[in-house]
């Protein structure tokens, strides 16, 4: 209640007092109060698999949020094999059921069931601590990039930004 009592109406207006805002007054209050976050994907091209160097995972994220964009992360540090790789993808990823955990269905599942369910805004997916492992060699870690290279040309002919960022354990 203290705070109630201590509230003081806004003084009367005399007589002839104009209420209406000054041009300069007006301009100075359609201004945003921060200037606009620039994205961090400035400079970096919208259909592109590139190593996460210098990206923070939660700026890619809000990167995607302010672009509009689906953001896909996937967190592979407790795998040793491609079959826990497309496990944790798929789980992660939210895959449907009857993924086939298999490179091939990888890409099915990055492309064209996603084209068919309607227009896209853009992915911004993230492979975070892809393992280095005997049971998942240098040879394996490259298929799986290259399926994302793939997916990004399947959307870049169609027009929409894919962008993956990927890092190894």
């Amino acid at each position: 209640m203290k705070a109630f009592e201590q509230f003081q109406p806004a003084p009367a207006v005399a007589p002839g007092e104009n209420r209406l805002l000054t041009s300069e007054k007006a301009a100075e209050m359609d201004q945003p109060q921060r200037p606009p976050q620039e994205t961090p994907l400035k400079g970096v091209r919208t259909n592109i698999v590139q190593s996460i160097r210098a990206f923070h995972v939660h700026d890619l994220q809000d990167a995607a949020a302010q672009l509009g964009q689906h953001f896909l992360y996937a967190n592979l540090a407790n795998a040793q094999t491609k079959q826990d790789v497309l496990d944790m993808i798929a789980a992660q990823f939210t895959f449907p059921a009857h993924f086939g955990k298999n490179f091939d269905a990888l890409y099915d599942c990055m492309t064209d069931p996603l084209h068919k369910s309607g227009p896209q805004p853009g992915f911004i997916v993230v492979l975070e601590q892809i393992p280095a492992t005997a049971k998942f060699d240098k040879e394996a870690r490259e298929q799986l990039l290259d399926i994302f290279r793939d997916a990004a040309d399947y959307w870049n002919d169609r027009k929409i930004p894919f962008r993956c960022f990927y890092s190894f354990r």
